[in-house]
């Protein structure tokens, strides 16, 4: 199919951004169908506050939902580890964050580099029911949007407006895969939830919570935020939480 071969240009506020600071590094990863956007002012905050900080873009994600339809989950995989890479060329201390499916490659990542100091998974996905129906469906080809779950009224999330079954069918699998090895985190891990989340069901935090082996470990519910909290009115506490722990572990 020609379509299939297009290539489309990245979106205003979808692009990867970094920024030099200390020899603590932040890696921050955007959700499924998502863009950098709804990380960046965590991204800017942790720089201001003197760190190193990458924030890649997942490939297929923010450009068109028919690139995100061509990538799989080895690629969202790939992407963080990249930066993850850019970091450690800078930094000698590593944390990582990641909002939805971000959470999901933030567990992947801490199961396979023992050597990440912490981790901070923010209404992390390992468990969707909803999406299940679809591991085997031949159609249709594109779903509506999942996007902008917010309760900040005039807040949007920069999101793609179709879902390809096909990177659903990609999701289920990652997140299959890290939900089988959540035993495997040893790491600090602060753990967010929003109380109310109509993407991804709370309870998914609380299992990564009871699963993962860190025995410093901390679940914060926040009680004004839907799915893409990042954006919505816990973003400060979010920012502030995140920086205290990172504090914490740097002060062991």
């Amino acid at each position: 199919m020609e379509d299939r071969a297009l290539k489309y240009p990245v979106l205003k506020d979808a692009e990867a951004f970094y920024y030099e600071g200390s020899q603590v590094g932040i890696l921050v990863s955007h959700g499924f169908t998502g863009s950098t956007q709804s990380m960046l002012p965590l991204g800017k905050a942790y720089a201001e506050a003197g760190y190193t900080v990458c924030g890649p873009r997942l490939k297929g994600h923010g450009t068109h939902y028919e690139d995100m339809e061509q990538s799989n989950h080895q690629d969202w995989i790939a992407s963080v580890e990249e930066g993850y890479q850019w970091l450690k060329e800078r930094c000698d201390t590593i944390f990582v964050t990641g909002l939805s499916m971000g959470g999901t490659l933030t567990l992947y990542l801490a199961e396979k580099y023992p050597e990440i100091k912490g981790i901070i998974p923010i209404n992390a996905a390992i468990d969707i029911p909803e999406m299940e129906p679809l591991k085997n469906a031949a159609e249709p080809r594109f779903l509506d949007a999942i996007g902008s779950d917010i309760k900040k009224e005039g807040i949007l999330e920069l999101a793609y407006e179709k879902t390809p079954v096909q990177s659903v069918k990609e999701i289920l699998k990652l997140m299959e895969e890290v939900k089988n090895h959540l035993d495997q985190v040893t790491c600090p891990a602060f753990i967010f939830v929003s109380e109310e989340d109509h993407v991804v069901p709370p309870l998914n935090s609380q299992f990564i919570y009871e699963q993962i082996s860190s025995e410093d470990k901390e679940l914060y519910y926040m009680s004004d935020s839907y799915h893409v909290a990042t954006l919505d009115h816990d973003q400060e506490a979010i920012i502030e939480h995140t920086l205290t722990f990172i504090q914490r572990q740097l002060a062991k």
